[in-house]
């Protein structure tokens, strides 16, 4: 592990609290690997061995059944997942697999268990991270079952807008194909989405969003404070993609 990236685990808002003695014996029991591009890091239903910190590149988290498969979230630095089944010792309920060529810390489940029963201030921000992630799921599912495919985009994009300040332009942080997965839809219906969202204020060039008529677009979207959020410092790990990033 290089000593540079002990700063940034330390900085995540899972360990940044925690006894300096057990970080250090629990990063000591940890070992780094690099992983390249299309590797499955992970499947469902596995036992859940290690917590993994992605410090490089880029890890989707999916799901299978019925020979059908869905994008559950994209990882990206510096970044954990999947803690509530390592801290159960439970199956993993998604699998994983590199986007990129990948740098990623791998922490045994056994050791976070005995340190989170042996630190207080730990303990404590395992629960917040997985409060946070639990209400982060569940404005997701809230959006799914209650928004329209169009209101569903709508509101993905006006989103990305107000997390970058308003930006009126921005560059999807992923692939078409992913946002499609993560919003519920297929590639073919997304694309109809996005021609249909041109008349309400938004129209996608490429990877590149450029919203035309915000309040057109708003008005689409409904913005909701119980379903778009967001909870201050909330986690997001499992559940959403990466912020976009605005227009050079």
């Amino acid at each position: 592990m290089r000593p540079e990236d002990l700063p940034e685990v330390r900085q995540l808002q899972l360990f940044r609290s925690m006894d300096t003695d057990k970080f250090d014996e629990l990063l000591g029991r940890s070992y780094v690997q690099n992983f390249p591009a299309g590797l499955e890091l992970i499947r469902q239903g596995d036992p859940a061995d290690f917590l993994h910190v992605v410090m490089d590149g880029a890890v989707e988290l999916y799901a299978k059944w019925g020979g059908r498969e869905c994008t559950m979230s994209v990882v990206r630095p510096v970044s954990t997942f999947i803690l509530a089944a390592s801290i159960r010792n439970a199956p993993y309920l998604m699998s994983a697999r590199t986007l990129e060529r990948s740098r990623i810390i791998l922490i045994p489940s056994a050791a976070l268990r005995e340190v989170f029963r042996r630190d207080t201030e730990f303990a404590v921000s395992v629960v917040n991270e997985l409060a946070g992630c639990y209400r982060s799921i569940v404005r997701n599912t809230k959006g799914l079952k209650l928004r329209n495919s169009r209101e569903r985009v709508a509101s993905y994009f006006l989103r990305q807008s107000t997390l970058l300040g308003g930006a009126p332009s921005y560059v999807l942080p992923v692939e078409k194909r992913l946002l499609a997965s993560y919003l519920g839809m297929t590639p073919e219906n997304l694309s109809r989405t996005l021609r249909a969202l041109e008349a309400h204020g938004v129209k996608v060039d490429g990877m590149r969003v450029i919203i035309t008529d915000r309040a057109r677009l708003a008005a689409l979207a409904q913005p909701d404070t119980l379903i778009d959020g967001p909870d201050p410092d909330a986690s997001t790990n499992g559940s959403t993609l990466p912020e976009a990033r605005a227009r050079a």
